[in-house]
């Protein structure tokens, strides 16, 4: 069936709003619709040492599969397999030692195999830690030794750039747009809360309620068109 533009729009707009709906049950997500956001974003604790939450204003940057790098304000990381992943999976990127390139943060392969990882955490200027496991071949004592992975990168972009939000997850940065990197408690960037996870940016209530009002719009516009419609034919039978 045929979509005039006015009714295409209106289920753009549905589209949208429930996207937002969804949106609102996903960590560190931010709302499409500025009219559904919260005022500022909050966190709850966890027991979770690899949870972490980052400043207003900053991302932590993430592997996607359509570009090299995305961002992402949800910090409920985790290792699998000696990688640091997000919730979904998608590798974190930072720092292996100062001055190096951004590349996935990821412990020693051998510590991994040998299941050497003990109590992994992440520190407030975004230190990725875990304590070694290890016997001393010659008296058979148990040795702890702490390990640093790398430090996570953080990314900042310029006031009231709009990121791509198409996947709640993950967004992706504007074409040409290259946000400042740098690392928690460094350059202007402040620490990261640890053993938080923040919560989605998007007001549940706000957002059904302009969801509602949308599919009463798309109502509206279907009965105007079936109104119009009906008249149309009427004419057609008088004339004949």
């Amino acid at each position: 069936m045929f979509l005039n533009p006015t009714m295409s729009a209106a289920l753009d707009r549905i589209a949208e709003r429930a996207a937002d709906v969804r949106r609102a049950f996903t960590p560190g997500a931010i709302p499409r619709r500025d009219d559904v956001a919260t005022p500022a974003p909050s966190s709850g604790f966890t027991l979770d040492p690899l949870s972490v939450a980052a400043p207003d204003g900053t991302y932590f940057i993430v592997g996607d599969s359509r570009r090299d790098a995305a961002y992402t304000r949800d910090g409920a990381f985790a290792l699998r397999g000696g990688r640091l992943v997000t919730a979904d999976g998608a590798p974190v990127f930072g720092i292996r030692a100062h001055g190096a390139e951004l590349s996935e943060l990821r412990a020693d392969p051998v510590d991994a195999a040998l299941d050497r990882i003990g109590q992994p955490q992440i520190e407030p200027d975004g230190s990725l830690v875990y304590q070694r496991k290890t016997i001393d071949p010659r008296s058979g004592a148990p040795k702890i030794q702490r390990v640093v992975i790398g430090r996570i990168a953080l990314a900042r972009f310029p006031a009231g750039t709009r990121l791509d939000q198409g996947d709640p997850n993950r967004s992706l940065a504007p074409p040409g747009e290259t946000p400042q990197v740098g690392f928690a408690g460094d350059g202007g960037f402040a620490q990261l809360a640890t053993m938080q996870r923040e919560r989605s940016r998007v007001n549940l209530d706000e957002s059904l309620a302009r969801l509602d009002d949308a599919y009463l719009a798309l109502d509206a516009l279907a009965a105007a068109e079936a109104a119009k419609g009906h008249l149309g034919k009427t004419v057609m039978d008088l004339l004949k």
